[in-house]
């Protein structure tokens, strides 16, 4: 006998999306302000012997090392929130977070304890990977499962609020403590970003503790149908679904380093622009984005997703080589425009991304599923983008190679969320079909 998914009540729905915006705003602050410190401090900090571009780029590598860890993340944290509850694996990553984050805070740099400080700093960033590998998915599925089915995309879209909200706060952080005296944030005032999220992590932790369990994976219990090996089973039956998920999360992967670590020390290290003058650029972008970026949820909701989200990155075409073009004027003004112009159709495009790969899996490998898709997409795209952005303008001395590298980011993620949509949500409860002479039915990957 079936067991029919709970339904959630209005003040559950509240509770979860109000959980999933808090707790992915602080996952994310602590993820982004590391990727500012690299752009502004890292280098000479623990890698002192190196020349300032070869210190960015090892900073940069450094960045890159949180990327590589997420998939991990993804795959732990998929695994325990499809077996144990969503609800398990966020309070774990939070704190994860939170503890790798206060540490490096709290690290000696290279000057105090020589090569142990650059060591020390991959590996507390290989754990900030780990946690933030295992919170997107879970944020998205309290949320968006919590919600009516014709509501997940625009539920999904609390988690993305996290996102921009965790930019504006490590901008605006950073942005405050730049305004020390040289030595005096080289010394110390870097470290306060990192030192602050102690107090962010608990008032998460309070509110994530409150929230109910996902009405998907209560059903699934009652049922009896929680996978045991979820990893197994996704690569069994959906092996390239999650192939062209990770295509489909490759623009948001990677617009975000594009423009907030990559576009940051090009323009101060490069084009002479202030620290803080393009930190301010960086802010103004993340309020844009926190403002406009549920338009694009609200959008797929009353409208065709699929044809919301061929519009939004075929806008996001002529708008990332404007952006750099703005950038490269050395106007503050003409900067943030650009910015902001590009920061409008793939933070749209965000907002529904996360109901739609919800929406693309069965509750039973979900988490691990859609964990995994952002994750990889991350490691290959994101992490990589300011390494490969410094690569490419360090080799050539031009940012036409680094806009061409965005482009096809662009058209791949393009191409591959067309594919997800045409297939249509799937039930929550979907098996694929059993082998010939079984009595079990369902539909296939």
């Amino acid at each position: 006998m079936t067991t029919s998914t709970p339904i959630s009540t209005p003040s559950m729905r509240r509770k979860a999306g109000i959980a999933s915006f808090v707790g992915t705003t602080i996952e994310w602050y602590d993820f982004y302000i590391y990727g500012t410190a690299a752009a502004l401090v890292l280098g000479p900090l623990f890698f002192p012997n190196a020349s300032p571009a070869a210190g960015v780029l090892a900073s940069f590598a450094t960045f890159w090392v949180g990327f590589l860890a997420r998939p991990i993340g993804g795959i732990v944290f998929g695994h325990l929130g499809d077996r144990l509850g969503r609800k398990t694996a966020l309070v774990a990553t939070l704190l994860l977070m939170g503890v790798s984050t206060l540490a490096i805070g709290l690290l000696p740099v290279y000057d105090d304890i020589g090569v142990l400080a650059p060591v020390l700093l991959v590996v507390a960033r290989l754990v900030q990977g780990l946690a933030v590998g295992g919170e997107w998915g879970g944020a998205v599925l309290i949320a968006s499962e919590h919600a009516s089915k014709n509501r997940r995309i625009l539920y999904g879209a609390f988690a993305q609020q996290g996102s921009p909200a965790g930019q504006m706060l490590a901008t605006g952080s950073f942005a405050l403590v730049a305004m020390l005296p040289e030595e005096a944030f080289l010394s110390w005032g870097w470290r306060v970003p990192f030192l602050v999220s102690a107090a962010l992590v608990v008032v998460g932790l309070v509110i994530r503790l409150r929230i109910e369990e996902s009405p998907a994976v209560v059903a699934m219990r009652s049922r009896g149908t929680t996978s045991r090996f979820p990893l197994a089973e996704l690569f069994r039956e959906r092996t390239m679904l999650v192939v062209v998920s990770v295509g489909a999360c490759a623009l948001v992967a990677a617009a975000a380093y594009f423009k907030n670590t990559f576009a940051l020390s090009w323009a101060v290290n490069d084009l002479g622009f202030d620290r803080q003058v393009f930190l301010n650029v960086v802010l103004i972008s993340s309020t844009v984005q926190f403002f406009t970026q549920p338009l694009g949820a609200f959008m797929a909701t009353w409208w065709n997703p699929r044809k919301v989200v061929t519009a939004l990155l075929l806008i996001e075409l002529p708008l990332f080589p404007v952006m750099f073009w703005l950038i490269s004027s050395g106007s503050f003004g003409l900067a943030a425009l650009g910015m902001a112009l590009a920061t409008l159709p793939h933070t749209m495009y965000y907002a529904i991304l996360a109901g739609m790969l919800a929406e693309a899996f069965p509750a039973r490998m979900r988490y691990t599923a859609i964990s995994l898709s952002y994750a990889l997409a991350g490691t290959l795209f994101g992490g990589t983008a300011p390494l490969i952005g410094q690569s490419l303008l360090a080799a050539t001395g031009s940012i036409v190679p680094v806009v061409a590298y965005s482009l096809l980011i662009v058209v791949v993620s393009l191409l591959s969320a067309r594919w997800v949509l045409a297939r249509g949500p799937v039930p929550d409860d979907e098996r694929v079909p059993a082998p010939a002479g079984s009595a079990a039915t369902g539909s296939t990957a």
